[in-house]
């Protein structure tokens, strides 16, 4: 399987405030960590299938960390703070999260691990 690239997008640091360079630093370091650690789960993947549960893995924790930004943004709005660097961290797992889902061989096989899952789970279609 072909290894992961990740980046921070340009537009997004465009929006953060100009007298705070440590954010961008802390986002670029933080995108560089998790493409790295990526990268290692899946060199050290036995097979595709155990690669795209790791990758899974990875996605579901963004998808939350996503989630807990996105509720952060009306609360900090309701206790007259600037919610620009939570808006900024969850456009950031966002925009991770479709990065790792561009790379079209990987997305076919987290498709199948998600469903794989759902099935181990014991969730069918009439369920849902």
């Amino acid at each position: 399987m072909d290894s992961i690239s990740l980046g921070v997008p340009e537009p997004l640091l465009e929006r953060l405030p100009t007298d705070d360079e440590v954010a961008e630093a802390d986002m670029k370091e933080a995108v560089a960590g998790w493409e790295q650690r990526l990268n290692q789960a899946l060199e050290a993947a036995d097979d595709d299938r155990e690669a795209a549960g790791q990758v899974l893995d990875a996605l579901d924790r963004f998808e939350q960390r996503y989630e807990t930004y996105d509720d952060l943004v009306p609360e900090l709005r309701a206790w007259g703070q600037s919610p620009i660097y939570a808006i900024a961290w969850r456009t950031l797992y966002a925009d991770v999260i479709a990065q790792i889902h561009d790379h079209d061989e990987l997305a076919e096989y987290i498709d199948r691990e998600r469903n794989a899952r759902l099935v181990e789970d014991g969730i069918r279609l009439r369920d849902l």
